[in-house]
């Protein structure tokens, strides 16, 4: 062969190789990125290392934090478990996708943004808690969950044929290991969803054998407003969500738990049981019995008893969270996945003297969102805009591809992800509304907004009232500024805000309240 006909066959062959690498850089690019959501239950932020906890033991939340993006003011619409979940599937506020308190049953048949995931070419699936009264139905291509609360030990499953099936060991481990039977399952070469919805750290705070009395050497700081006397606010000092006289020693605290008529404790196994009793029969009771306590050494101890127990809760939930981050790596999904752990919605631990949730105050506002984005998000990023949970939906869908149908009410943040937090603005103020009255805890309905600064609420259905508060001289919302004469300029200013956000997000009932002055 002559010199420039090799020339030429060499030239055409080194063309067509660079133009195959780089249609396959190029494959490789455009690749639509597998998304994994792990949704905890009443997981407060400040229970977890990255949000500056020094006790909790959270590596592996810590680590999707310091490997991806962490989110300070990430904020419920409406803070109670199922609510957060249907705005979550819906990228809309309760009074919009219909589900507004717990216990009801969410209409699965509307607009959902897994259905356009599936459309757009994912598979999808939920594993573990679901708690929304119905079935998901054809939401997602597999789903396997628990069934109402569901159970910490040994817990039934409802699967797809309407079967339950009961399975022996603790619930975030076989959480896990049905996430990860689905993942081994799913057909390869298309990208997936994946929400895998614990239970943990749901009350009554039972946690893994393993990890019973883990914090027992630990002496726990009293939160500085545990001692609240909720001066100038009508609606805390009428809820019933206390340390003091709600939480239950027998029930919550297990001390001297009635272990043979109390359900929860009846799906152990023996072996389980034993373990489990010598615990708290041998330790937790009798060291109680012995102290004989009263007043405020008693509500002390409570408060102890719960943490302890609530922290180690969440030993086993991220102890799965490392598991499944394990998984991603060693089958090669890792940099192709993005990972994001939330939970429903915050979580009092003590602040104002409280457990649950439900208002519209910091602790319950907040909730603990970090995400790993690889490709995308720079490690160690931190991200202070107001971002909310009805905006979960739209911003999942923008990541698939997907258009974001108009009646979604969240927006995305995909934007500020993108650029690292840096110079993007989502919103000025970030509105709220909470419905579950009378009971459980008796927290009155209300509503308001929130901005950087400031926090204007409304309450009704019993003591209506108004509540302002300057959140950057009174972060811990103790002192109650409204109908003073120094902010009267500021508290108009901020209803003609949340009148407008009213108006947005079309909420009647609420535009309803404030047409009835008080």
């Amino acid at each position: 062969m002559n010199k420039p006909l090799l020339f030429i066959l060499t030239t055409c062959l080194a063309i067509g190789m660079y133009s195959c690498q780089q249609s396959a850089n190029q494959k490789k690019k455009h690749k639509k990125p597998n998304i994994i959501f792990i949704f905890s239950d009443d997981h407060a932020y400040q229970a977890i290392g990255a949000y500056g906890n020094k006790i909790a033991k959270t590596p592996n939340i810590d680590r999707i934090a310091q490997e991806g993006a962490i989110f300070k003011n990430f904020l419920v619409t409406n803070s109670i478990c199922g609510p957060s979940r249907a705005s979550l599937l819906t990228g809309k506020y309760s009074h919009k996708n219909g589900y507004k308190g717990n216990e009801g049953k969410f209409d699965v048949n509307q607009q959902l943004f897994t259905r356009l995931l599936k459309e757009g070419g994912y598979q999808t699936a939920w594993i573990g808690k679901w708690h929304l009264g119905t079935l998901p139905g054809n939401a997602f291509d597999y789903w396997n969950i628990l069934p109402g609360q569901g159970h910490y030990y040994n817990p039934d499953f409802i699967n797809q044929e309407n079967d339950t099936i009961h399975i022996e060991g603790y619930v975030s481990n076989i959480i896990t290991e049905l996430a990860t039977t689905w993942l081994d399952k799913r057909k390869e070469g298309e990208p997936f969803f994946l929400v895998v919805g614990e239970k943990a750290t749901h009350r009554e705070w039972l946690p893994d054998l393993q990890d019973l009395g883990a914090y027992d050497d630990k002496d726990l700081p009293i939160p500085e407003t545990f001692y609240d006397k909720y001066e100038g606010r009508q609606a805390a000092a009428d809820q019933d969500m206390t340390v003091d006289k709600t939480m239950r020693l027998k029930e919550d605290l297990k001390v001297h738990a009635d272990y043979e008529k109390n359900g929860i404790y009846n799906r152990f196994t023996p072996e389980q049981k034993k373990v489990f009793t010598d615990y708290y029969e041998n330790k937790i009771s009798k060291d109680f019995d012995s102290k004989k306590l009263s007043g405020k050494s008693l509500v002390e101890w409570k408060y102890q008893r719960y943490l302890k127990d609530y922290l180690a809760t969440a030993n086993g939930l991220d102890r799965n969270i490392g598991k499944l981050l394990d998984y991603l790596d060693q089958n090669g999904l890792a940099e192709n996945t993005i990972v994001i752990y939330g939970s429903d919605q915050g979580f009092y631990l003590g602040e104002h003297g409280w457990f649950d949730k439900r208002f519209i105050y910091e602790e319950s506002l907040r909730t603990p969102f970090v995400i790993r984005y690889p490709g995308v998000v720079q490690a160690g990023t931190n991200i202070d805009q107001h971002v909310l949970n009805i905006d979960w939906a739209p911003t999942l869908l923008e990541i698939a591809g997907v258009k974001v149908p108009e009646d979604i009410q969240g927006k995305s943040f995909l934007p500020v992800l993108k650029a690292n937090g840096q110079n993007v603005t989502t919103r000025k103020a970030s509105y709220y509304h909470y419905y579950e009255f009378p009971q459980p805890h008796h927290v009155y309905p209300h509503f308001g907004l929130r901005t950087e600064r400031y926090k204007l609420i409304r309450f009704y259905g019993g003591k209506d009232s108004w509540e302002l508060y300057d959140l950057q001289h009174d972060p811990h919302e103790l002192h109650n500024l409204y109908g003073q004469d120094a902010y009267n300029t500021l508290t108009d200013d901020l209803k003609k805000e949340l009148n407008l956000l009213i108006k947005q997000y079309q909420d009647e009932e609420a535009a309803s309240v404030l047409s009835k002055q008080i």
